[in-house]
């Protein structure tokens, strides 16, 4: 197998696509079959938001920077208003809304061309190259993920196993 920079930043683009797609988002769907939707949109104090926030701004994060971002969309994110719902928006619409959000830019990223994967793009008001942005997305989503996690396990107590299949 020839080790080609296509072959690489293709593989970098595949495995961060799975990272989100096969075990992250595993990962939060799990807690909200364990939250209630009280749950998930109580905030524990005026200074951090809700696990329905972090979702929404997961979706908007992943919108920006991959469907506009490298995707060419509009940018018509509102970021403020992420953290500023109050909900409740149901548990199944955020999954939905999850879902769609990841379906179109996991479609982006199928479609990329792996030869563009330093072309600078500008997101945010900042020059970015391709590779950066799925690095930056795939560790974001990580970072939301875990502190949805967090709360599961501090709400309810609960091991969410993720790791028992593979021991």
């Amino acid at each position: 197998m020839s080790l080609t920079p296509e072959r690489i930043a293709r593989t970098i683009i595949d495995d961060s696509k799975t990272l989100i797609t096969g075990q992250s988002v595993v990962r939060i769907n799990k807690c909200l079959e364990i939250l209630t939707e009280e749950q998930v949109w109580k905030r524990p104090n005026s200074e951090t938001v809700s696990v329905g926030n972090l979702i929404l701004h997961l979706c908007g994060n992943v919108r920006q920077w991959i469907t506009a971002g490298l995707g060419g969309a509009n940018d018509i994110r509102e970021r403020e208003q992420e953290f500023s719902e109050v909900g409740p928006i149901s548990i199944a619409n955020l999954k939905k809304l999850l879902e769609e959000t990841l379906t179109k830019a996991v479609a982006v990223l199928d479609a990329f061309n792996p030869t563009d994967i330093l072309a600078p793009r500008t997101i945010q008001g900042d020059e970015v190259t391709p590779i950066y942005v799925i690095l930056k997305v795939t560790e974001h989503f990580s970072y939301h993920t875990g502190q949805i996690a967090y709360v599961t396990k501090a709400t309810h107590n609960v091991d969410l196993a993720y790791f028992k299949e593979s021991n």
